[in-house]
């Protein structure tokens, strides 16, 4: 695997000199379907985590292998996750699509489970781990349930080899009966024009293939969609070496079950939405007073709590160079920390809750997310984003650039 990420990241390099180009350019390689997807998502881990440019997902069928690279600390090494599906890979993933076009509609969404395992550092150095689960409960049009897509392709190819073989013999034949030498030599040229029309045949066949492919993920890439995703995530404080210690007891720790859904908007736009869950539990802090002595002491509990967010994203464009611009909205459903303290913990006799000090981790209720994605090539996107968080009264509070590298592993 690591030989495979090596390889990938030699790829965006070169992929990074050479631009769009590398869209374009055909694969020789047609034992598998393509288009096989129609965009190239960041992993649904990195969507909880909140370390993806946009945080309302947009819909992707990644039938393979992936590997997400975040950039929100500037640090590749510790910010990974990988990508799989796994029902996909153990019962369709063939050169025959036949079975998956046959299957009924639970067993493609079986198909399209989606398994993502990564980890972050923040900031502050804390590791974040997690693993996370997403279904596609609807998709508008799916690229491999499209049958006869290349028919006519692959018969004006057949055609063409047939007569190019017939061409060949006619012409090996004619050299046995040619006696005059300009036209000996004229047969030549034409048996060698001939012979490079064979030699290139099959690269020219997977080209128009690919083309047509390319047309139709133009055409679809803004697909109306309907994806659940669920996943978990646990927090550690570390130490100078990276080892894990404590875990952290907030929103950072915990269980997401949110639904992204979406529809086109012409050929060119693409308005999606967010509604998501999380569970967690949060440590609250404070001090309690002595009632006749007036001595404060620090005291703790642990509250469990949800956070609910909303998103809205209108994206424009296409398939290789898109931009976006989304509106989330974040609040806990115990509104204040003193509600927190009062449903988790009773105060000793003869103390009492200094609610001054009660603390805990703030949760800034608007979010404003713009930046685009670069489809460098067939297996490599760039996401990029300057995220806007917002207080109550709208006042932004911090303003953080985000990129992230996903790359197929085929």
């Amino acid at each position: 695997m690591m030989k495979r990420i090596i390889v990938c990241s030699i790829t965006f390099f070169i992929a990074s000199v050479y631009g769009p180009k590398a869209f374009s350019q055909a694969s020789t390689n047609t034992e598998k379907p393509a288009p096989r997807e129609f965009a190239i998502p960041t992993s649904p881990l990195f969507d909880l985590m909140g370390v993806a440019p946009s945080q309302v997902a947009r819909t992707a069928e990644i039938k393979d292998f992936k590997v997400d690279w975040s950039f929100k600390n500037w640090r590749v090494n510790p910010n990974l996750a990988i990508q799989a599906q796994p029902f996909w890979e153990m019962f369709y993933n063939k050169k025959d699509v036949e079975k998956y076009q046959k299957a009924n509609y639970l067993q493609r969404v079986f198909a399209s489970l989606d398994l993502s395992v990564g980890t972050i550092q923040t900031e502050i150095e804390d590791r974040r781990i997690g693993g996370a689960l997403k279904m596609s409960l609807y998709q508008q049009s799916d690229p491999l349930l499209i049958k006869g897509a290349y028919d006519d392709v692959q018969k004006t190819f057949a055609e063409e080899l047939e007569q190019l073989k017939k061409n060949e013999k006619d012409l090996l034949a004619a050299l046995d009966t040619i006696v005059k030498p300009s036209d000996l030599q004229k047969t030549r040229d034409a048996l060698r024009q001939n012979d490079i029309q064979l030699a290139t045949f099959y690269n020219r066949r997977n080209v128009a293939i690919q083309e047509r492919a390319k047309q139709f993920v133009a055409n679809n890439w803004n697909t109306a969609f309907v994806n659940i995703a669920f996943g978990k995530i646990y927090t550690y404080g570390t130490d100078s070496t990276g080892s894990l210690k404590n875990l952290k007891l907030n929103r950072n720790t915990g269980n997401g079950l949110w639904l992204n859904f979406g529809k086109g908007i012409g050929k060119r736009g693409l308005i999606s939405g967010l509604v998501r869950t999380s569970f967690y539990e949060e440590e609250v802090t404070f001090n309690l007073k002595d009632d006749i002595t007036g001595d404060e002491t620090s005291a703790s509990t642990v509250a469990a709590n949800k956070l609910v967010s909303l998103g809205v994203n209108f994206r424009y464009g296409g398939p290789v160079f898109n931009f976006f611009a989304e509106l989330i909205y974040e609040g806990k459903t115990v509104k204040t920390p003193i509600q927190a303290v009062n449903e988790s913990f009773k105060a000793p006799t003869g103390k009492a809750i200094v609610t001054s000090t009660v603390k805990w981790d703030i949760v800034h209720p608007y979010t404003l997310n713009f930046g685009g994605d670069w489809r460098i090539g067939r297996n490599l996107v760039l996401n990029y984003g300057m995220r806007m968080l917002m207080d109550k009264n709208y006042k932004t509070v911090s303003f953080l650039p985000i990129a992230n590298i996903s790359c197929m592993m085929r």
